[in-house]
């Protein structure tokens, strides 16, 4: 039975790219470049609430790392360090081997270096603090959305909450629509670049794990704020392709939860230049709304042109 200390050693210990001293000592060290602020996020996933128990363990390594680098895409800031802590059930080689791999394949892709973590026997549970860096004063908040600043939202939402639904039995998926949105679920892609070419331009970001409505509703909290979402506006037709039935499609991009889009305000002078941002990143983007100056207030705007208030209470782990 390997030890903890050699788990560590053939998993999880790599050469540094930018760390001054990382894994294998009692802290690691971490230099910021200069002019840089360091932006922090945690997250933890726990089997049974985050995801199934079975989950495959590369994918699962992938998103553990996949849903921090979200965080601080949505700040506009750059991944730069993690640390990763475990609680394991038990030392299976082969589950931590392939959980690494996934790991670590997030972390190449976003230039993440892993600088320390802990193990340790137990119900599965995976933490990940990670570390960024964004020029001093350029990180984009929840609290600057303005009454008149538009409302967007990057990719495809909804397709990871339409993924669980087909795995839950709720809706039956063909192979195709079921590959992809379970892809979606699995293996969310942060958009870090996207993010970085958003300092200056969004008033107020963050990114969406709880709902669209629920999350939104902590821009609108921070900033004061109201918002009217048009329906017509919404990406809804990507969901219908994939076979959701309106309902469906329209309860996975407002209220499903692990999408790690982008959801942001700008102000209308910006439209142009986020169109040519999109091309020039290839991401779908869709203006869904306005922020309006009604505070904590949310509204739905129907096509035929009716409006009626909703509920941005998003995913709360203590309800």
């Amino acid at each position: 039975m390997p030890s903890e200390f050699d788990l560590i050693r053939r998993h999880f210990t790599r050469p540094a790219r930018h760390t001054t001293l990382s894994v294998g000592d009692d802290a690691a060290l971490l230099t910021p470049r200069a002019g840089m602020q360091l932006a922090v996020s945690t997250d933890m996933l726990v089997a049974g609430t985050h995801f199934f128990a079975d989950a495959e363990p590369e994918a699962l390594g992938w998103k553990t790392l996949a849903v921090n680098v979200s965080d601080l895409a949505a700040m506009g800031a750059e991944p730069r360090w993690a640390v990763l802590a475990l609680s394991l059930p038990a030392a299976d080689e082969a589950w931590i081997a392939a959980f690494a791999r996934g790991f670590f394949a997030c972390a190449d892709v976003f230039g993440v270096d892993l600088a320390g973590g802990d193990t340790t026997r137990g119900p599965l549970n995976l933490c990940v603090t990670i570390f960024g860096e964004v020029p001093a004063g350029a990180a984009i908040t929840r609290g600057d959305a303005r009454a008149g600043d538009d409302l967007w939202i990057t990719g495809k939402p909804g397709h990871a909450a339409l993924g669980l639904a087909h795995l839950r039995g709720e809706a039956a998926l063909a192979p195709a629509a079921a590959h992809a949105c379970l892809a979606a679920l699995h293996r969310p892609q942060p958009r870090v670049a996207f993010g970085q070419a958003l300092r200056g331009v969004a008033s107020a970001m963050l990114d969406v794990s709880d709902g669209l409505l629920g999350d939104l509703g902590h821009i609108l909290e921070c900033s004061g704020c109201g918002a009217r979402i048009e329906v017509e506006a919404l990406p809804l037709a990507a969901l219908r392709a994939c076979g959701a039935d309106e309902v469906l499609a329209r309860r996975c991009l407002l209220s499903g939860g692990d999408d790690y889009e982008l959801l942001f305000t700008a102000a209308p002078t910006r439209r142009e230049h986020l169109a040519a941002l999109a091309g020039k990143h290839g991401l779908p983007l869709s203006r869904i709304g306005t922020i309006t100056a009604n505070a904590d207030e949310l509204v739905l705007r129907e096509a035929d042109g009716r409006e009626h208030t909703t509920t941005h209470a998003g995913y709360d782990h203590f309800a």
